[in-house]
């Protein structure tokens, strides 16, 4: 995201209790058209999956807890959450997931502005509007319940700078998501969501705009990327005491209209430091025990956002174009746990990245939060162009004329995207 300031918190700030009331309306609505959003093209477009490619969808049973019901969404689809509309969109990755022959396959109404997502190993998303925290099934493709924050962030509205969640992220256990709370013109909160209750459980304070929210290996700690404060704080999962970490490699010179911002971060499960790229040429390693930062050096030169750790620990970074007259065109940045890396040039500005399971495919949602997305995700083999030396936009590491990237139809404008 840009480092321009946003509009101010708006003088008028409707009453929880009138949100609150909304949502129940919402829910009831819901409801009454449940039939209607399962087959319409507003709500779902059902497919006939493969019971044999399929996660088996989940329903409560008497004690709460969920068990397995019918097939449902198949699985390696990709789920994005349509930040230009209220919806989060199911697609098709195509043959073996390599988004030959990929398409839409259904949409879902969640809220205003969908930015970050993430999902259980239960088959629910839960999803980061700026109203609250959808709750989605994604066997059956419905919402399930609307999660309003605790925070008071003035009135619904879209666009760049809205108030409302946006990172988000699920304990290792499952049992709590914590959720970035942007408040236009102050500083942010991580909301604590009880996944069994759907009940917000706490609240502590973070900094501004937070971009990006990640959790320890352990499950002792959140962590909240404050774009607008150069920082990174640490959440104590148990107490919600908190402790602020700057991370800026460049200074913090400039304040709100720097563009040399932290964005999003990885935790690397070996040693727990956090991983931030900036720039395309420099990766600020955040060691949360110590509050230091060190530095590597990067070779893509150009704004980067999204980031995402394949399973062997190579580091996918989304470049997402010049902000400067020197800087480099969109891209991906493919880094090797030795700091190997390889460029692999984007058609467009692009947002967030997921990775396979099998760690052979990125997908790159080009939605992206300033002017210049599109509505769709490329996909691009990791395999291809695997062993090519490293080096800005070098030859060598471009995909090959038969592998290049391919472009798949996605939700309007899809920032967080999830593989089922």
């Amino acid at each position: 995201m840009t480092g321009v300031r946003g509009p101010g918190a708006a003088s008028a700030t409707p009453a929880r209790a009138a949100r609150a009331s909304r949502a129940r309306r919402f829910t009831l609505a819901l409801t009454a058209t449940a039939a209607v959003l399962a087959g319409c093209a507003s709500g779902t477009t059902e497919t006939a999956p493969d019971p044999a490619g399929t996660v088996p969808s989940t329903a409560p049973d008497a004690t709460g807890t969920t068990a397995p019901t019918t097939p449902g969404t198949p699985r390696g689809t990709l789920l994005v959450a349509d930040f230009g509309g209220d919806t989060v969109t199911f697609v098709d990755p195509g043959r073996e997931g390599s988004g030959k022959g990929g398409r839409p396959i259904a949409s879902v109404e969640v809220g205003t502005a969908p930015y970050g997502l993430v999902v259980g190993e239960d088959g629910r998303a839960w999803v980061a509007t700026a109203e609250g925290v959808a709750v989605v099934d994604t066997q059956r493709r419905t919402r399930l319940a609307l999660i309003p924050y605790e925070t008071e962030t003035g009135p619904v509205t879209t666009g760049e700078y809205r108030g409302g969640g946006m990172g988000i992220a699920l304990a290792p256990d499952g049992r709590h998501v914590y959720v970035g709370v942007n408040v236009p013109g102050g500083n942010g909160t991580v909301e604590v969501i009880d996944t069994a209750t759907r009940e917000v459980t706490g609240v502590a304070p973070v900094g501004r705009r937070p971009f990006d929210v990640d959790v320890s290996p352990d499950g002792r700690e959140a962590y909240a990327t404050g774009h607008d404060s150069f920082d990174v704080t640490a959440v104590d999962t148990g107490t919600l005491r908190t402790r602020r970490m700057e991370v800026a490699p460049y200074g913090t010179e400039g304040g709100l209209g720097s563009w040399l911002k932290p964005h999003y971060a990885v935790v690397r499960p070996q040693d727990g430091k956090l991983l931030l790229p900036f720039e395309g040429e420099r990766l600020a390693v955040l060691d949360p025990r110590t509050g230091k930062v060190e530095t590597e050096p990067m070779t893509a030169d150009t704004h980067q956002h999204g980031a995402a750790l394949a399973p062997d620990g190579t580091l996918l970074v989304v470049g997402t174009g010049p902000i400067g007259a020197d800087d480099e065109d969109p891209s991906l940045t493919v880094r090797t746990p030795d700091g190997k890396e390889r460029v692999v040039p984007l058609d467009g500005p692009h947002e967030d990245v997921a990775v396979s399971p099998d760690g052979r495919t990125a997908y790159v949602t080009g939605g992206f939060t300033r002017d210049g997305y599109w509505n769709g995700i490329t996909v691009v083999d990791l395999e291809d162009g695997k062993n090519a030396g490293k080096g800005k936009n070098a030859e060598n590491g471009r995909n090959s004329e038969k592998n290049k990237p391919i472009r798949l139809e996605a939700g309007n404008r899809p920032l967080g995207i999830a593989i089922l």
